[in-house]
């Protein structure tokens, strides 16, 4: 059995922004991609709309060294391909309130 991915400090801030601002439904960890198991932090299918939250980017995670971001960019590339919008955020960006004011942004527009 596979261990669930631990919740970081950027996802269950998000999660706790969505429901403060009631903005409908959201799905976490929705896996996209049967074939590659590729997962979005939040979906809203309604809106075709993904969010994925990045950490370490100060640290030298995994999203900023080569062959993680290599795959980040092919994950987003198919997500593309396959209809979804995606908007992605660093846990700096969810803590200052910017990334919840992007996706109301993006909300009222729709």
């Amino acid at each position: 059995m596979k261990t669930p991915k631990p919740l970081s400090t950027g996802e269950e801030t998000f999660a706790l922004q969505l429901r403060a601002e009631k903005l409908g439904e959201w799905e976490r960890e929705y896996q996209f991609d049967k074939t590659r198991k590729w997962r979005f932090d939040f979906v809203n299918k309604a809106l075709g709309l993904a969010v994925e939250i990045d950490g370490g980017a100060w640290s030298a995670g995994r999203h900023t060294r080569g062959a993680g971001y290599t795959n980040d960019c092919e994950k987003l590339a198919e997500a593309v391909i396959l209809g979804w919008l995606v908007m992605r955020f660093t846990t700096e960006q969810v803590a200052s309130g910017y990334a919840i004011y992007a996706v109301k942004r993006f909300m009222e527009r729709k």
